[in-house]
């Protein structure tokens, strides 16, 4: 679907896409506004102007700061302001209103991508990350530690309450977090000596539910605003001497970072697949994961279609002084559980959800080396550096076992399939730096 904004098709932004995001330039407010090619086109302006009067909706929910109000209003008023953009932005349009030839609008409209400053989209009021990706799991507790694989791990998508306050845009620096970690079999408190990054898919909740009430599975996701990449930064000498009996703390509350630009499910359904162990079929996995598939999902979890999850994806890279190098390249696909059974699991018990609540995937592991998530598997525990190729002709190699100061480490998706245009997912971005 071709726009007269760009004609970049292979920027992954077409009107395909049209991903939310929040903007400023220079000293000016924050607006809300999509991505279109190389530009951004702000919705703020658009319902200040009434150019959005009319649609089934409350536009003055676009002139706040963040996409919180839009997103509360559900899937009508997404799929409707979705529809009149693409119509707007068509090279020839049946609209009344033409905003190509509107110079005056389209100049207040239209900013061109490489001048704005991206911010967080949404107010997270709640984060939750989950422990869904089947070969991250094997690796972590079968090969790595030898424990014992949980046998509710296909029972049910786990997870844990992280930290919303320092979930932060891409671009924002890392800073290495201090705690206690063991060294020498006594406790000591310590600068960070094992950070690590952890590729994930996010989801952000648009409609939220009541207080005691649940989500039905098959409802959820018109509950769902979009998908975000995630990077879940990792102390793993703090998060392994906390972690016992109770789960992550300070190893996980010093930074997460999202990409800033909010992608709806509509322009993700060319990429549905199923996910990677769906019951009923055999698992790929070792004998230690297949000994502990316990069989069918409760009613709850049960969905109507196969394809609830999505075939996209992700590159990481680790830039060091001026070059960059291939990290890992993993699979939004490689999780036992979709978003909607996550929603569903979160809310059974009567939990409320709120517009702006994130909800991560944990670890997208794949089966081979090249294939995982994160450097703690990737270096076995730290006990084989991993070593990494130069991108570009200089042919250089880079080892590491975690993560040092300086390391810019960045992720990019963009969902390919024959038929049907890109959809880039953005940058997930962000530099190590030392403790202030």
């Amino acid at each position: 679907m071709s726009s007269w904004v760009s004609a970049d098709q292979d920027s992954g932004f077409t009107l395909n896409n049209l991903p939310y995001g929040v903007y400023s330039v220079g000293n000016s407010p924050r607006h809300v506004g999509v991505a279109v090619g190389q530009h951004v086109l702000d919705l703020h302006v658009l319902a200040r102007e009434h150019v959005l009067d009319g649609l089934g909706f409350d536009a003055t929910t676009l002139l706040e700061p963040t996409l919180n109000k839009f997103a509360s209003l559900g899937k009508h008023a997404h799929r409707a302001l979705r529809s009149f953009l693409q119509e707007l932005l068509k090279p020839e349009t049946s609209l009344n209103l033409t905003l190509k030839d509107n110079q005056p609008l389209k100049g207040l409209a239209l900013v061109e991508q490489k001048d704005v400053v991206l911010h967080l989209p949404m107010d997270i009021g709640d984060y939750t990350d989950f422990f869904v990706g089947p070969h991250h799991a094997c690796a972590k507790l079968l090969k790595s530690t030898g424990d014992k694989f949980a046998p509710n791990f296909m029972n049910m998508p786990l997870g844990y309450h992280g930290r919303a306050s320092s979930v932060v845009v891409s671009g924002t620096p890392v800073y290495r977090p201090n705690g206690q970690v063991s060294l020498e079999g006594a406790q000591t408190l310590s600068k960070c000596q094992q950070l690590d990054f952890e590729v994930e898919f996010a989801a952000f909740i648009g409609r939220g539910n009541q207080h005691g009430t649940s989500i039905g599975v098959n409802e959820a996701e018109d509950h769902i605003f979009g998908v975000v990449l995630m990077n879940d930064w990792s102390a793993r000498d703090i998060q392994f001497a906390e972690s016992t009996p109770l789960g992550p703390f300070n190893g996980k509350n010093f930074c997460t970072t999202i990409s800033p630009w909010i992608v709806p499910l509509e322009a993700l359904e060319p990429f549905r697949t199923a996910p990677m162990h769906p019951v009923g079929r055999e698992s790929h996995l070792d004998n230690g994961y297949a000994d502990h598939h316990q069989g069918p999902w409760l009613p709850y979890l049960t969905q109507d279609r196969e394809d609830t999850v999505y075939d996209i994806p992700v590159d990481a890279r680790i830039q060091v002084n001026s070059e960059t190098y291939h990290a890992v390249r993993c699979n939004t696909k490689n999780v036992a559980f979709s978003f909607a059974q996550m929603v569903a699991h979160h809310t059974v018990g009567g939990c409320p959800m709120r517009p702006g609540d994130l909800l991560g995937t944990g670890t997208l592991s794949g089966a081979t080396r090249e294939e995982v998530g994160c450097l703690l598997e990737v270096s076995q525990h730290g006990t084989q550096p991993y070593e990494m190729g130069a991108i570009g002709s200089t042919g250089g190699k880079m080892q590491r076992c975690y993560l040092e100061d300086g390391d810019r480490v960045s992720f990019s998706a963009q969902a390919t399939r024959p038929g049907s245009d890109p959809v880039n997912l953005g940058t997930c971005q962000g530099q190590v730096v030392a403790s202030p």
